[in-house]
């Protein structure tokens, strides 16, 4: 085992043109291969056989490596298999249950970034699909494309606190066309128990599990599609928990008949400047006014004792005054304006971890059609994604989910192929001269590449991108060139890869592709060509 989580940093450094360079050195890589392996032997008991835990592996690590598309045949090829067929008979026919992968996957995050004043987020996002096959598919609006599409509907619940937040919970949302329509269901493979339910329905059946689980959860927040529900908020108040919701404009609660009339009454003093949480562009800073309501009798006393108190809450944008946002609150009686307005801020939360989980864990890239395939795929990108937020807790101890620059995949698609651009580093950048450092990430370059220690382009045909690759920072020992030779390759070695270019790489791929699909070509930096070791001015420079 290496050393402990929370005493693995990244190493930080600055270049000369003012880009980060981050490097992760041998024992903090395994460290982060341990927490892995960890994580394996928790959900490992989970699969009967072996030869699915196997698979589940290798398509976990698959979505956490550096894939181009994050597809049966690319996953399939960075896990070294021949074919997608054992992937595809995990996602489709193998025996484990999803749901009991989830269980794991929230004692997991429980443990990682669980806090006493966590909060569960509910909301749903869009997957565009083509044709009328894939469970729950059909024209329908996805505030992901921010119009209506044909797509499907997956409602999530996101836990946050200020370790950081990840995914724990989802269902696949299935309109009435599909329910009323069994023979479709059953090619699809729906469980013939699933009836139509609401997003509503779906939320309150994930926040029930989310309260029985071992997740500390004291607040729930949601969009207005949620929060205008009754039954939604009566849930959370018999279950004890606060809440801040959003509701729209024509909401009616206890002593308001529309809460946009309430606030219209108020004046110019009960509007506050704060802050409701911190982004890419500084402090998202609003007008904000709070009221008090009357107490329910039935939800907000014990005895004789008042205990919990009910809020309306509007926002108003500095820039565009009439754009007003509006909210209803549940809380304890000791609860600030300040405090309710941070966690209102919380909900777009799960927005950034939609976008973690698409980008870096391949969450909308699958390719399967049955309900059974959707579920096991979302709940395996949902642990990937868990990983990368316990890891980011752990290292930098702040709630970041979107894993660290170095971990994003540097694969990035240049005409009919995937490439690897890297320049040299200068001087400052190389931390640790001549010892063995592997590459994990780089800051983007201005052209869009990524710095390595070694400088070059690893570049791979457009069906072979998954491929990581391990460079060591050794100096080039080759012998010049001729004019005509291309760097990197001996002459009159058919295209071989030369030991002696600089470049040096460890098996992370099929061996069948380990030197046939890589190439190597010049990079001009700082006066000289990576790779040959000759400098322009030389008579033999290509």
């Amino acid at each position: 085992m290496g050393p402990p989580l929370d005493r693995v940093q990244p190493t930080l450094a600055v270049t000369a043109a003012g880009q980060s360079l981050v490097v992760i050195n041998e024992p903090a890589a395994e460290t982060w291969d341990n927490e892995l392996e960890d994580l394996f032997l928790r959900v490992g008991h989970r699969f009967r056989r072996v030869e699915p835990r196997r698979r589940m592996r290798g398509y976990v690590r698959g979505l956490l490596g550096p894939v181009g598309r994050k597809n049966g045949w690319q996953l399939a090829e960075y896990a070294g298999h021949a074919t997608p067929d054992g992937l595809q008979h995990l996602l489709a026919g193998a025996r484990w249950n999803a749901d009991e992968i989830r269980d794991e996957l929230q004692h997991y995050v429980a443990e990682r970034l669980g806090r006493s004043d966590g909060v569960l987020i509910i909301d749903d996002t869009g997957f565009v699909k083509k044709g009328t096959t894939s469970a729950g598919v059909q024209r329908q609006y996805s505030g992901t494309a921010g119009r209506t599409e044909n797509c499907q509907i997956g409602v999530f619940a996101a836990y946050a606190t200020s370790r950081g937040r990840a995914l724990v919970d989802r269902e696949l949302y299935l309109p009435k066309s599909w329910t009323e329509d069994r023979d479709r269901c059953r090619a699809a493979k729906v469980p013939d128990e699933r009836e139509f339910h609401t997003k509503g329905e779906l939320a309150k059946a994930m926040v029930l599990r989310a309260l029985a689980s071992p997740l500390p959860i004291a607040w729930v927040t949601a969009d207005s599609a949620y929060g205008q529900e009754g039954r939604f908020r009566r849930l959370l108040e018999q279950s004890g928990v606060g809440y801040v919701l959003a509701v729209p404009k024509s909401q009616f609660s206890v002593g308001c008949p529309r809460i946009d009339w309430l606030f219209s009454q108020a004046p110019a003093e009960a509007w506050e400047r704060i802050s409701c949480g911190h982004g890419a562009k500084g402090p998202h800073v609003y007008d904000w006014a709070a009221i008090r309501l009357p107490a329910v009798a039935e939800y907000d006393y014990q005895g004789e004792t008042q205990v919990r108190q009910r809020w309306a809450l509007a926002r108003r944008s500095l820039g565009r005054p009439d754009e007003i946002a509006y909210y209803l609150a549940y809380s304890q009686l000791d609860t600030t304006v300040e405090q309710l307005v941070r966690i209102a801020g919380i909900r777009w939360t799960i927005e950034e971890c939609f976008q973690a989980a698409k980008n870096e864990c391949g969450l909308d890239q699958y390719e399967v059609r049955r309900y059974t395939g959707w579920m096991r795929h979302i709940t395996l990108a949902m642990l990937a994604h868990a990983f990368l937020a316990a890891m980011a807790a752990a290292s930098k101890g702040a709630a970041e989910t979107v894993p660290p620059s170095w971990w994003t995949s540097p694969w990035q698609r240049s005409g009919g192929s995937w490439r690897l651009a890297a320049p040299r580093p200068t001087p400052a950048t190389v931390l640790a001269p001549r010892s063995r450092l592997e590459l994990v990430r780089l800051a983007p370059t201005a052209a869009g590449g990524i710095a390595s220690p070694t400088g070059g382009v690893a570049e791979f045909s457009d069906h072979r991108p998954g491929c990581t690759t391990r460079w060591c920072a050794t100096p080039p020992t080759s012998t010049p060139a001729s004019p005509t030779a291309r760097p990197g390759r001996r002459a009159g070695t058919g295209g071989r890869r030369d030991p002696g270019s600089g470049l040096r790489t460890e098996r992370q791929w099929p061996v069948r592709h380990r030197l046939k699909r890589l190439q190597y070509r010049p990079n001009i930096l700082d006066g000289f060509t990576v790779g040959t070791g000759l400098t322009p001015d030389s008579p033999t420079s290509p």
